[in-house]
C-alpha cells in the first residue's frame, strides 16, 4: 500500500510537471508569434549606425541646426515620428534614436543599460553622423538620459528640452510599469521569454489608458505610434533592465544637477498621472531658477503624441534659448 501510494504521488507530480512544461512551451510559442507579427506589421523605418556601445536604430529628417530626440521607458522613436519630427523638419536637422535596447537598437545587459553607458552610445552615434552641439530633447526617461548627456558631455550639448522628464528619485513605480520591476537578470529574461508578452497583449488596453490618462489613447497608436513593438520579448527585457538600473543610477545623478551649465527647459502636463510635475520641477527650479518651465493645461504624460503642437512650440523656444533657431 505504501509503495502504491508513493507511485500515485509520483504520477501526480510528474503530470503536474509536464503540464507546467507544456504551458511554458505554449507561452514561448505565443511570445514568438506575437513578436513576429509585430515586426512584420512594423519593420525598421530608419537606418542603423554602429557604435562601440552597440548598433543603434535612428530616423533622420530635415536640415539645419541639430535636434536629438530621445524616447522614454518602454518606448521607441515612433513616439516622435508620430507628429513631432514632421513639424520640425523644415527648420532643423532632426534625429530620433531608439535608445540602447529599445525599438530596433541592439539588446543590452545590466552594464550597457546604465545611464552613462547609454549616454556614451548616443553621443558616439551623433558624432559619427557629424552632429555638433545639438539641442537634446528627452521624453520621460529620455529626459533622464538627456540630463546624463549634458552632465557627461557638457561641451557637446547646446541645451535641454525635457518633456515630462523623470528627474528626481521616486519611491514607487507607477502602476502601469510594475510588471517591469524585476531586479534579477535571470528572472527578467525568463519573464521576457514566457509570460511578459502574452500578459502585455492581454492588458495593453488598460495599461495604455493609464499611461495616456486623462487623455484618450489615439486609435492609430499601435502602428503609427509604434505601440505594437511592445509585443516583443526584447522590448520587455530592455524596459525592465532600464528600470532596474535607474534604481542605482538616478540617486547618483541627482547629486550632480547643480553642475548643469546648459540652457534648460521642462514641459509637463498638469494632469500627468505617471510622474508628478511638482516633484520633478520644483527641485530643479531651486537649482536653476532661470530654467524655462511650461505646464500644459489638462495634458497627461504622452506629450509628443497627445499635444504635438504645444510640444513643438516648446522645443522651438528652447532652440532659440540655445542659439539654435534659424533666421527664417
Amino acid at each position: 500500500m505504501l509503495i502504491a501510494g508513493w507511485g500515485v504521488l509520483f504520477g501526480v507530480l510528474l503530470c503536474g510537471l509536464l503540464l507546467v512544461v507544456a504551458c511554458l512551451l505554449g507561452l514561448r510559442r505565443m511570445t514568438r508569434a506575437l513578436a513576429r507579427d509585430a515586426e512584420a506589421r512594423l519593420p525598421p523605418r530608419g537606418a542603423f549606425i554602429e557604435t562601440p556601445g552597440g548598433r543603434l536604430h535612428y530616423v533622420e529628417a530635415g536640415s539645419g541646426p541639430p535636434l536629438v530626440l530621445i524616447h522614454g521607458l518602454g518606448g521607441q522613436l515612433q513616439h516622435f515620428t508620430y507628429a513631432v519630427i514632421e513639424a520640425l523638419r523644415d527648420d532643423y536637422r532632426v534625429i530620433a534614436f531608439d535608445r540602447p535596447g529599445s525599438g530596433y537598437s541592439d539588446t543590452t545587459d545590466n552594464e550597457r543599460a546604465r545611464l552613462p553607458c547609454q549616454a556614451r552610445a548616443v553621443h558616439e552615434a551623433w558624432r559619427a553622423l557629424g552632429v555638433e552641439r545639438p539641442l537634446v530633447v528627452g521624453h520621460s526617461m529620455g529626459g533622464t538620459l538627456a540630463l546624463t548627456l549634458a552632465l557627461e558631455f557638457p561641451d557637446d550639448v547646446a541645451g535641454l528640452a525635457l518633456l515630462a522628464p523623470l528627474i528626481e528619485r521616486v519611491d514607487d513605480v507607477p502602476p502601469p510599469m510594475r510588471l517591469l520591476a524585476i531586479r534579477s537578470p535571470r528572472r527578467r529574461r525568463w519573464m521576457a521569454d514566457t509570460l511578459a508578452v502574452p500578459l502585455t497583449s492581454w492588458t495593453s488596453r488598460r495599461t495604455l489608458a493609464q499611461v495616456f490618462a486623462p487623455e484618450p489613447v489615439p486609435g492609430d497608436y499601435a502602428v503609427r505610434g509604434g505601440g505594437i513593438l511592445a509585443l516583443r520579448p526584447q522590448a520587455f527585457h530592455a524596459a525592465s533592465t532600464d528600470l532596474a538600473m535607474l534604481e542605482h543610477e538616478l540617486p547618483r545623478q541627482v547629486c550632480r544637477y547643480a553642475a548643469l551649465k546648459v540652457p534648460l527647459g521642462i514641459m509637463f502636463g498638469t494632469h500627468d498621472r505617471i510622474l508628478d510635475p511638482a516633484c520633478h520641477t520644483r527641485p530643479m527650479q531651486r537649482r536653476h531658477p532661470d530654467m524655462l518651465l511650461h505646464l500644459e493645461p489638462g495634458a497627461g504624460h504622452m506629450l509628443p503624441i497627445t499635444r504635438p503642437e504645444a510640444t513643438v512650440a516648446f522645443i522651438r523656444r528652447m532652440a532659440e534659448r540655445s542659439h539654435l533657431a534659424t533666421t527664417a
